[in-house]
């Protein structure tokens, strides 16, 4: 048996989700294909991919509704293929990227009918309900709902019977930006209770700042696992230091950074972009720091997330 590190069974100590060598073939096709994963207690974590990618796949495994082909998954400690994961279920709560629901049924009798479903009290509902924005809506028809208000529907079931663990697939597809930020709101909140998410987006710039990690897959593998800005320096992209300064002035800049490592200056009129390594970041800055006031403005524009993404996807 191979040996583990002491840094890979600390992480695995203080993990609530475990995922080990795991494996789900449809027959020549590798969906998922050798996914080492931990996911830590109270974490809210990213896991972003193309279509395809085995994201939901994985979802589907961890939470039961499929068996992997190999490979071992934990929840909380329990085995998932266990007899012991039905008691364990009743704490995850799961949000699938298309809902379906009953069209005749008011959104408190979806909820309510979800709440029997789950053993949860029904009494609980109207405040679920009140909590994702519904508290209005709840007795007209979900024939009635807009996409953003089933989905917000959709949310209030995965937060049944105060779950520890919550799988949000797409959670935000069709909210619009208002409802994103309060759907964020209510993240924090749960996180701050100890609540572990575990949530899956396309939109990588609404997620960027957002997630406290992030799990990057392709063809079915794990590519890159950490923070935002440790992935950043890990692909060591560079970046761009955006300046405004008077016209006139361009030749002197120019002049100040002909002796750095610098990619690139672009100019448009009194904006000037420096595109330039990481390790040249702070020796660009401490030169445009020298030029005596002709700096009017500077920002450092970081890779984007998407701009990562694509360099561990592709």
């Amino acid at each position: 048996m191979a040996s583990i590190s002491p840094e890979a069974a600390e992480a695995s100590a203080e993990a609530v989700v475990v995922a080990r060598q795991v494996v789900k073939h449809y027959g020549g096709v590798r969906a998922v294909d050798g996914v080492d994963l931990d996911i830590r207690r109270g974490e809210l974590f990213g896991l972003i991919g193309h279509n395809g990618a085995g994201k939901s796949t994985l979802f589907k495994m961890l939470l039961g509704l499929i068996a992997p082909t190999a490979g071992t998954l934990h929840i909380g400690g329990t085995p998932v293929s266990g007899g012991g994961f039905r008691t364990m279920r009743r704490q995850i709560g799961y949000l699938p990227e298309n809902v379906v629901l009953y069209e005749n049924l008011t959104g408190l009798e979806t909820l309510q009918f979800f709440a029997q479903l789950k053993g949860v009290a029904p009494t609980t509902c109207p405040a679920i309900l009140d909590r994702v924005g519904l508290a209005s809506a709840g007795r007209r028809r979900v024939r009635e709902y807009s996409k953003g208000m089933r989905q917000r529907l959709g949310f209030a079931q995965a937060l049944l019977g105060h779950p520890r663990i919550l799988f949000l697939d797409e959670p935000t597809n069709g909210l619009d930006p208002e409802a994103i930020r309060e759907f964020y709101a209510i993240l924090r909140g749960l996180r701050a209770e100890g609540v572990t998410v575990v949530l899956t987006s396309h939109i990588l710039s609404e997620i960027q700042e957002r997630v406290d990690r992030l799990a990057i897959m392709a063809s079915g593998k794990i590519q890159a696992v950490g923070t935002v800005q440790a992935l950043r320096e890990q692909m060591d992209l560079p970046l761009w230091i955006d300046i405004r300064i008077a016209p006139s002035d361009l030749d002197t800049v120019r002049s100040a950074l002909g002796q750095l490592p610098v990619a690139a200056i672009e100019a448009h009129d009194e904006h000037v972009s420096v595109r330039c390594g990481r390790e040249a970041k702070m020796a660009v800055i401490e030169a445009l720091a020298r030029l005596d006031g002709r700096i009017l403005d500077l920002h450092v524009r970081e890779p984007s997330l998407e701009d990562v993404f694509f360099g561990f996807s592709d």
